[in-house]
């Protein structure tokens, strides 16, 4: 059995809530003109970054882009679908990540758009975080 053929196995039979390598694939692929798409598995999902931000996250082979307040009137589509968050304390913890819609992967150019519009949301959230945390003093030298 090829190896697609195990992902797609592996996907039927509900075993992978993280990408498949030919999703994976896939991805890097046709977001490649943004710069340098990685994968890595976290949190029993994969995380999609470019340039060393994450700018989506997949779950069962479905793509969400990072979403933030400068980016959401032009994700104004995908609000129709259920954002990517998790439970906690008994409600729902949004993680601010919305699921592209299927369309885009019909149509490559607009696919690139909108995960340029999630590389800079990632952008804006680093440097939020980097702001916020605090730098730490070295210690003098004795």
């Amino acid at each position: 059995m090829s190896h697609l053929l195990d992902d797609e196995w592996e996907y039927r039979q509900g075993l992978r809530m993280v990408a498949s390598e030919s999703f994976a694939e896939f991805l890097r692929e046709q977001l490649g003109p943004l710069g340098a798409v990685t994968m890595r598995r976290m949190f029993g999902k994969t995380g999609v970054f470019c340039d060393g931000v994450m700018i989506g996250m997949v779950r069962d082979n479905t793509l969400y882009f990072r979403v933030d307040d400068d980016n959401r009137a032009a994700f104004k589509e995908a609000e129709s679908f259920p954002p990517l968050n998790y439970e906690k304390k008994g409600g729902p913890i949004d993680l601010s990540f919305w699921r592209a819609p299927e369309r885009l992967f019909d149509e490559p150019d607009e696919l690139v758009a909108w995960a340029r519009a999630a590389l800079a949301a990632a952008r804006r959230v680093a440097a939020k975080r980097e702001r916020a945390t605090p730098r730490r003093k070295s210690k003098p030298h004795l």
